[in-house]
């Protein structure tokens, strides 16, 4: 019966990537007055910019000949005018070269171009970009790779850490309460903490400096975070690492009343709305704001890193402290559990997963011709990897998980269910790796 709902949502997925329309990709730059590549008689006073999306001038920056000019905000709060200075040129067919890059508020995420004028004889300019080709808009100014990396393994480590923490209360809560006693299990949920806190601060700083197309060291000055926090996607970060700090309440609750908290409603109250909380703000950082029905992005983005969360937070607790303690009843009890938390788990993030491939990819057709499109793929081909390995688990827990519990957890016949659980769970990260990266690209590029 799951087999064939997830052959109907894949289906889906199709049939929505070939009629859902082309969803932008962060804040562009939509046209110019006068239009780039423009031969014009005299310098212009002021150059007029409109984005695909309203832009604050604090987040926008734009430059002649290394240069930042003036700019105001229009009637219109996705145009913006340049004030650009006189300047008197000599060299016949000179040019006018503006550099600009622009912050997006809902996410972050940089862009970034340039505008070339060709201007008569006398009114050359002695720009440094004097040479451009007429009418190219090629980005005069990137990103740094090693910035854009460095958000990558932060992200990378927050998700894993959210994964951890979430995943392995809930899993606690309803499959195994007797672990909190587990010192191994108290280690991971304990590490989990401290690298989600960790990886959210390094990753606001990094985020910031990337926006900026600054360097590593900004991502360290305190200049970054507070300009960071004037957007979006900023407040969502400093919401998210207060999140992390009442998570530090809940987990001291835990692992100092151990199952007695496990079990007690308040406890599991108080946890559920902190995880929700950070699996709420994770999401808002991302790109399910995108697309032109945001609400249901981000519910869908909600539930997608839930069942990732309860996925991977129960494969880690099952490998490192049930399985290893071999014990008859709590195999019986959170093995089988387990297995279909996990199946419900994987369904939802097969449906959240077709909600946001429509939202954010827009079109069967960005799916090969963009970069995010193809890194998407990749992601899918080594989900489809783990959820083959995934099968077989399921089918040692059908037909040798009684005989493991008769036989008292005999080595030999649970070992080859600790080597499937250890291989999905190693794919799973590398899964993580693969969105870590999807955040920090642009989609439709």
């Amino acid at each position: 019966m799951r087999t064939r709902s997830l052959y109907v949502i894949v289906l889906a997925l199709v049939a929505l990537l070939f009629t859902a329309p082309a969803a932008s990709a962060h804040t562009e730059l939509e046209s110019s007055s006068p239009k780039s590549g423009a031969h014009l008689r005299h310098p212009p006073k002021e150059v007029t910019l409109t984005f695909s999306e309203p832009v604050d001038p604090a987040d926008l920056h734009v430059t002649l000949g290394g240069d930042e000019l003036a700019l105001a905000q229009e009637k219109s709060r996705d145009t913006v005018a340049v004030a650009v200075p006189k300047r008197k040129t000599e060299k016949a067919g000179s040019r006018l070269t503006l550099d600009w890059h622009v912050r997006s508020k809902g996410d972050g995420h940089p862009t970034s171009g340039s505008l070339s004028f060709a201007l008569p004889a006398h009114a050359g300019s002695t720009d440094a970009h004097a040479s451009a080709a007429d009418g190219n808009t090629a980005p005069a100014v990137a990103p740094s790779a090693a910035v854009r990396t460095a958000w990558a393994v932060a992200r990378w480590v927050g998700y894993l850490a959210l994964a951890l923490y979430v995943g392995g209360l809930a899993f606690l809560a309803m499959l195994w309460p007797q672990g909190t006693r587990e010192r191994r299990t108290r280690h991971i949920l304990a590490a989990s903490w401290v690298a989600g806190l960790l990886a959210t601060v390094a990753a606001a700083g990094l985020q910031g400096a990337y926006g900026a197309m600054g360097s590593i060291r900004d991502a360290f000055k305190a200049s970054t975070y507070v300009d960071l926090l004037g957007t979006e996607v900023g407040v969502a970060l400093a919401c998210r690492a207060l999140l992390w700090v009442l998570a530090a309440v809940v987990l001291a609750a835990l692992l100092q009343n151990g199952e007695r908290a496990a079990r007690s409603p308040g406890w599991r109250v108080g946890a559920a709305v902190v995880c929700l909380g950070l699996l709420r703000t994770t999401g808002m950082a991302g790109h399910n704001s995108e697309g032109s029905h945001p609400g249901w992005g981000a519910v869908a983005d909600l539930v997608h890193l839930l069942g990732i969360s309860l996925w991977l937070g129960g494969l880690t607790l099952l490998l490192a402290g049930v399985l290893p303690r071999r014990r008859p009843d709590e195999m019986k009890t959170a093995v089988s559990g387990y297995s279909v938390l996990a199946g419900v788990s994987v369904a939802a993030i097969a449906a959240a997963g077709t909600v946001l491939t429509w939202q954010v990819v827009g079109s069967f057709d960005a799916l090969f011709s963009t970069g995010y499109g193809q890194l998407l793929l990749v992601k899918l081909a080594l989900l489809a990897g783990v959820l083959l390995i995934a099968q077989r688990s399921r089918g040692w827990v059908r037909t040798r998980l009684d005989i493991a519990v008769l036989l008292r957890g005999d080595r030999a016949t649970v070992r080859p269910f600790v080597y499937s659980v250890a291989a999905e769970t190693g794919l799973v990260l590398v899964v993580l790796a693969a969105t870590s990266l999807l955040v920090t690209a642009a989609p439709g590029r």
